[in-house]
């Protein structure tokens, strides 16, 4: 059995990593779960190489959630490359975004028929004696006539596959070019950055595909494990058993949204127009549309009904509207409109796939809404909710709970690693993913050190809806952000919401203390040139301050190393709005934890959102920064104690005064 050390890329430990790696490779050794809260600069990413010296021949998938996150686990294992030349490792980040053909409908849609179409036409031309696809002048014809709108055929498939003739007839194999693409990918972690350049006229997903059935370790994005479809197809293609794999999960603080997103499903007004048109184009073609036809309608008068209420979003009950869609339909019992829907829809994708269409169709949306609609007839943790807005109105089936679909996946698995920099209080964590499954545990101390940042919490200032009018509140928020103004450097202003955002920000001029201003715009390519515009500033010897949103694009994931933020300021406790719909997540969760339900499934995610924000800052040991938590609530036992216990002991709590005392001293 190989020794950690011999894994262990570095010459020495940082301080408690040992510990956190010991935890990781006794959870591979001996099976089961193991969470793991470590700060940043605590050395994360090298639990792969605990999970390494552990392996015995099993692989290792690693999931991350951002390609960010997937270069640091690259660089990583090139460090363990070097003391380990045989290591072989592999990537795959979703065919959005490695496939050369994406943006033609659904990537995954896509990928899937112009496979089954190309193989078709490979083997037809195979018999004619075209065993070298790639030049046979028939196919390049082909190629060069479809219809880039609509193709039937993809090139970079044609590339990566030959015929040979055995015994058993023609065998379709991968091509010289892919296989020599695969071994180099494996010998050389290409870059996702360079991974087109380096596939050339081969498909980068096919290469990382080919090369990863042959891989000791496998990076994934979060949807090809959390997604059961994908995850599935995935594990048959590559020969992975899971219980003879182990896992280990990144930014492990974010598995459940990810979960409830994947099984939560919308269905508007729009979509059931769109339904209508379909069906009406199969109706002579397919059997049970007359009958779903009849439904659509159903939902429609049901949705109408709920114009009438006053509020804007509320739950309505499953049961009910099932016995309103029966009552008029031709079917008697819920299941048997969701099979007629798996069918059409079924037969509905291989038309479309014929005619080189791989968009998503609206009918396989609403399949999707009656399945997880009947799931909710029976299951509390699927919630069926309406919502009116300028768009009009919408039905939503909500997952509000992960914890099945996690345990399922953690526990199938030979050992399961989860990591993360904010699995604060990790033991509220572990009861909302896995409630009772014996878990490790372990919370690591932050490891940079102390004197290289300020930790205050504004104790006379709050963002609550009682004193959002208070003038005497909000003036002295605009002073806090006016002294915060003042430290030196790019810096982080953060809110609850855009609107509360909007509203401090709304008399801002282009300079404030001769930093430029920056608010976060809800257009993606808008934020993203301003980011890249703020972080250029230092660079020039200048400095901006930027306002955000908590939970939004320049809170998470970012890494603002050295210069590129000197400090965050999360004004406000940012707790998602409080409705009937809210109510009812929290009552489940009462119901299921007792009275740290509450504390679960609301407090905790507003805490992880400022956690998060103030994150951005301190990156690496040698970093500066002010982190100043705006809002009096955080200096409530309950808040309090759910923060990161580095935090607990280092926060002071200040009013606008000694703030000023304080920033001063830090300047």
């Amino acid at each position: 059995m190989d020794n950690l050390d011999e894994w262990f890329p570095y010459d020495s430990y940082r301080p408690h990593q040992k510990d956190m790696l010991s935890l990781a490779a006794e959870c591979a050794k001996t099976g089961g779960i193991a969470m793991i809260d470590a700060p940043t600069g605590s050395g994360k990413s090298s639990v792969v190489s605990a999970l390494l010296a552990e392996a015995n021949g099993r692989k290792i998938i690693v999931a991350v959630r951002t390609v960010s996150q997937l270069n640091t686990f690259i660089r990583e294992l090139e460090l363990v490359r070097k003391k380990k030349r045989r290591l072989k490792v592999a990537y795959l980040v979703g065919k959005r975004k490695m496939c050369p053909m994406s943006g033609i409908g659904d990537t995954y849609r896509l990928c899937e028929g112009l496979k089954a179409f190309s193989s078709s036409l490979l083997r037809e031309r195979a018999q004619k004696g075209a065993l070298i696809p790639a030049r046979d002048t028939f196919i390049r014809e082909q190629i060069r006539m479809q219809d880039p709108e609509h193709p039937l055929i993809c090139p970079y498939f044609i590339r990566s596959r030959v015929f040979t003739e055995g015994g058993d007839g023609l065998k379709m194999i991968p091509s010289s070019v892919l296989r020599t693409k695969s071994e180099q990918a494996l010998k050389r972690l290409v870059s996702p950055e360079k991974l087109y350049e380096f596939s050339d006229e081969i498909c980068p997903y096919e290469i990382m595909m080919h090369a990863a059935r042959d891989a000791d370790v496998i990076l994934v994005n979060f949807h090809h494990l959390f997604n059961e479809n994908i995850r599935e197809q995935m594990y048959q293609s590559l020969g992975i058993e899971a219980e003879n794999t182990l896992l280990l999960i990144d930014e492990a603080h974010n598995c459940g949204d990810t979960v409830q997103s994947i099984q939560s499903i919308v269905l508007s007004e729009q979509n059931l127009e769109q339904v209508q048109n379909e069906l009406g184009n199969l109706r002579n073609r397919i059997k049970g549309v007359e009958a779903i036809m009849n439904v659509v309608p159903q939902v429609r008068r049901f949705m109408d009904s709920l114009k009438r209420s006053f509020k804007t979003e509320d739950w309505f009950d499953p049961h009910m509207f099932m016995k309103y869609i029966l009552n008029g339909s031709l079917y008697t019992k819920p299941e048997e409109i969701v099979d007629d829907l798996l069918r059409i829809d079924e037969a509905l994708r291989e038309h479309k796939l014929e005619k080189g269409d791989y968009r998503e169709s609206a009918v396989e949306r609403l399949t999707e809404f009656f399945y997880r609609m009947f799931l909710s007839l029976k299951d509390n943790a699927y919630l069926s909710i309406y919502r009116k807005d300028e768009m009009g109105m919408s039905l939503e089936v909500r997952n509000i709970d992960p914890s099945s679909t996690l345990r399922e996946i953690t526990g199938s698995h030979g050992a399961c690693v989860l990591i993360s920099g904010s699995l604060s209080p990790i033991d509220s964590y572990r009861r909302f993913y896995f409630e009772d499954m014996a878990v490790k545990t372990l919370s690591l101390p932050n490891s940079f050190p102390e004197k290289n940042r300020l930790v205050c919490c504004a104790g006379d200032i709050t963002s609550a809806y009682s004193r959002r009018r208070d003038a005497d509140n909000t003036q002295r928020i605009k002073e806090y952000i006016r002294e915060f103004a003042k430290v030196k450097g790019n810096l982080a202003v953060y809110f609850p919401s855009y609107d509360l955002m909007n509203t401090y920000t709304a008399d801002l001029s282009s300079k404030l203390n001769g930093k430029e201003v920056f608010i976060e715009s809800q257009v993606s390519t808008e934020s993203n040139n301003a980011l890249k515009r703020f972080l250029s500033l230092p660079g020039m010897g200048k400095s901006g301050i930027l306002f955000g949103v908590c939970g939004g694009k320049w809170s998470e994931g970012l890494d603002y190393r050295g210069d590129l933020l000197n400090g965050a300021f999360v004004i406000g406790f940012p707790l998602a709005p409080f409705n009937d719909v809210r109510k009812m997540v929290i009552d489940y969760f009462k119901k299921k934890f007792g009275a740290e339900g509450e504390f679960i499934s609301y407090t905790l995610p507003a805490i992880n959102k400022a956690v998060q924000a103030l994150g951005r800052v301190i990156r690496t040991p040698k970093d500066h920064g002010i982190l100043l938590l705006g809002d009096t609530r955080f200096t409530e036992k309950r808040v309090w104690e759910g923060l990161p216990p580095w935090m607990q002991a280092e926060m002071k709590e200040c009013n606008i005064t000694t703030f000023k005392s304080s920033v001063r001293k830090w300047r």
